[in-house]
């Protein structure tokens, strides 16, 4: 799948496309039905299927003091769109140029820039300068300047409408497979080992760490795991979601102990899976207290992937 970075480098082969509109953030089962319709129209008439999201996201933008947790990093939700049959990623910056852009601007630079046979958006896909836009005014814009519109209604899941809000609700209280129904999938956050600064190697706790990426993440504490990429199945451990208040940290770290695994993960790309909460994130007087306790989350994290 290609990826294609503001519209002045869109590709001739991706015009007369249909073109998924939004956010995107975590790629839950609205966000799928979204992609499923723009391919579906695409491969009826014989175009491209393309998604057209933004970043940073808009709200994280607008409401840099308060931004919402993001489900996804950039990364990770390159690598899902990847493997979704779409043709191609385009992203938009979203900045001060762009959020002035009126809801007549943005339908044309659209039509313009993509040539566009059909856009899909969600009921509640707002657009333009203050989110004035609607879908059914992007519908408007499109009879106008030539291309169509197709709204993709609400989908609910055990009478819950599908969303990035319930999904980060499900996730700050710890309800995964609660999670899991709304997203399609089991929540993960993916990146790079990167190396730390070593401590729990000398306290006993080896742990492949990763940047979150995020500016703020949907959830934090100690939890039980299974972590992808690092052998041919997924291998269960605990792992930590914070800033290490004990030994002083400020930056949060995704730091996570695999069980009995002793391969060098410097520089591998791994998914982590989250299975089950098991507490908040403390300070500890010591460090002693501190091990005292990472043998209490070791154990209870073996307990609940046993099961």
């Amino acid at each position: 799948m290609r990826l294609i970075r503001g519209l002045p480098t869109l590709p001739h082969t991706c015009r007369d496309a249909v073109v998924a509109v939004g956010t995107f953030d975590g790629l839950h089962l609205g966000h799928q039905a979204l992609m499923a319709r723009a391919r579906e129209v695409a491969r009826e008439r014989g175009v491209r299927a393309l998604m057209l999201t933004f970043e940073p996201m808009p709200r994280e933008y607008l409401t840099p003091a308060s931004p919402p947790a993001r489900l996804t990093s950039f990364r990770e939700r390159w690598r899902l769109v990847a493997q979704s049959g779409l043709d191609a990623l385009c992203v938009l910056r979203f900045d001060a140029r762009l959020r002035e852009w009126s809801p007549e601007m943005f339908a044309q630079r659209l039509a313009r820039a993509f040539g566009a046979a059909m856009i899909v958006v969600g009921h509640d896909f707002r657009f333009g300068r203050g989110g004035a836009g609607t879908a059914e005014r992007l519908s408007e814009e499109g009879r106008r300047l030539g291309f169509e519109v197709d709204v993709v209604a609400p989908v609910t899941r055990s009478g819950e409408r599908v969303s990035s809000s319930a999904v980060r609700a499900c996730l700050a209280a710890g309800d995964f497979d609660g999670a899991a129904r709304l997203l399609g999938r089991r929540y993960t956050m993916r990146g790079r080992v990167a190396q730390g600064e070593q401590l729990g190697r000398t306290l006993g706790f080896p742990t492949a760490n990763l940047r979150l990426e995020r500016r703020v993440s949907p959830l934090g504490g100690i939890f039980a795991v299974r972590v992808h990429g690092v052998a041919a199945t997924a291998w269960p451990g605990v792992a930590s979601l914070g800033t290490r208040p004990t030994v002083g940290g400020v930056e949060p770290w995704l730091e996570t102990f695999l069980f009995d695994f002793a391969a060098d993960l410097y520089g591998r790309e791994i998914e982590v899976e989250f299975v089950a909460k098991i507490r908040d994130e403390a300070r500890f007087a010591s460090l002693e207290a501190m091990v005292a306790q990472m043998h209490d989350d070791a154990g209870a994290a073996r307990r609940l992937l046993d099961h």
